[in-house]
């Protein structure tokens, strides 16, 4: 059982369905309706440093090209790549540094001269030092991505008649309970409609891992940091990449409470220009703010200019499910045999979600991962809580 029905949930059920397992997904509300259809659907590499996340990152990368051939296209997958850029010497230099270090392990990173950024980007601004250019980086819809997904496993689950498992979506049904047996293994949830009986529990409830973990009897500490995006009128092709400045990169890696906000430009297939990014830890407080749209809007004008005279259509916020020490917690929980985590992915959920589903798949089966999983263990984190329902 999969709680969950965002892209990570959904990846999860892809991949177990695949590797034969039947899977019940159960969401309190509709299909990413949480963090993941609050996301921009960036499928990133280029503001990764090398390390676990990064590796888990080049891993998915792969997998969102050779999933079906059916899918990118209903998802609007697009390898239209990133572009980072800087404005100073020292800026460029700290690019260089990190660039060398991401190439080493796997990245496909080239500089780009200052004379040539408007190669790649015509109206970018002018006297920006240079920057870096990362084919490997891609963006999907993250909501189509979501349902896709599921959609693609219950398809193939039915018409396959083969190995593959069937998938059963129940939605509108919010957990309550975990369900343990007297030896303390999972049996199931409690939803108002009653129980589902499993003998294993995937947590992939995102910014809300932390609660579900709770009610299974232990601490994850998963905390919302809330971002805001900025949505422009339909364009033309104004950004062709993602671009952003190096600060970003600062950004993503910080585990400071306090706003910061940093210029992340991109296009869509629809026309309309998505701006961010912010982060601030205010708890699950939605409120607009003036002045965090305020900060993103001067930044986006001050790396492309045309912006200035487009008008902003809409904003959004969502909150992206933090962990301390920035990395998601993927796989088993020793402390509650049966019960398995896929939740912290902070904002990279959606890049890598293959990847975790993949890696949750093969530990539900019993498969050699492919790669090492020990710095997303679960139990990393310690402490214990109290909200553990037993199964009568």
């Amino acid at each position: 059982m999969v709680v969950g029905a965002g892209v990570v949930g959904a990846a999860c059920a892809y991949y177990a369905c695949l590797f034969g397992l039947d899977v019940t997904v159960v969401d309190r509300g509709p299909v990413a309706g949480g963090t993941t259809g609050a996301g921009e659907g960036n499928l990133l590499v280029s503001d990764k440093e090398p390390g676990p996340e990064l590796q888990l990152a080049l891993l998915s990368t792969q997998l969102w090209r050779d999933l079906p051939t059916s899918l990118p296209a209903r998802v609007e997958y697009e390898r239209k790549g990133g572009l980072v850029v800087a404005s100073t010497e020292a800026g460029l230099a700290a690019l260089r540094d990190f660039a060398a270090g991401q190439q080493r392990a796997g990245v496909e990173a080239a500089e780009v001269p200052a004379d040539r950024l408007a190669d790649l980007e015509p109206h970018l601004a002018h006297g920006l030092a240079g920057g870096f250019h990362y084919p490997q980086d891609a963006q999907v819809q993250p909501a189509l991505a979501a349902a896709h997904l599921l959609r693609a496993t219950a398809l193939e689950g039915k018409e396959d008649g083969g190995d593959r498992g069937r998938l059963t979506l129940r939605l509108g049904e919010e957990v309550t309970a975990v369900l343990t047996g007297s030896g303390g293994a999972v049996r199931g949830v409690r939803t108002p409609r009653g129980d589902l009986r499993a003998p294993h529990v995937v947590n992939a409830t995102g910014t809300w891992g932390g609660r579900l973990a709770r009610l299974a009897g232990v601490e994850l500490p998963v905390l919302p940091r809330r971002g805001f995006v900025l949505v422009t009128e339909p364009l033309p092709r104004v950004v062709r990449h993602k671009v952003y400045s190096a600060d970003y990169v600062a950004d993503v890696a910080s585990g400071s409470a306090a706003l910061q906000t940093s210029a992340v430009v991109e296009g869509t297939p629809a026309g309309p220009v998505l701006i961010g990014a912010s982060r601030e830890r205010v708890g699950f407080d939605p409120t607009l703010s003036v002045e965090v749209l305020r900060r993103l809007a001067t930044q986006a004008t001050r790396l492309f200019p045309a912006l200035a005279e487009v008008r902003a259509i809409r904003a959004y916020a969502g909150f992206r499910p933090y962990l301390p020490d920035h990395l998601p917690a993927i796989g088993p929980d020793p402390r509650v045999p049966g019960l398995l985590h896929a939740c912290g992915h902070e904002g990279a959920g959606i890049g890598l979600a293959p990847a975790t589903g993949l890696l949750i798949a093969a530990m539900l089966t019993g498969r050699e991962p492919p790669l090492d999983v020990t710095p997303f263990a679960p139990e990393r984190f310690t402490g214990k809580a109290d909200e553990k329902v037993r199964d009568t």
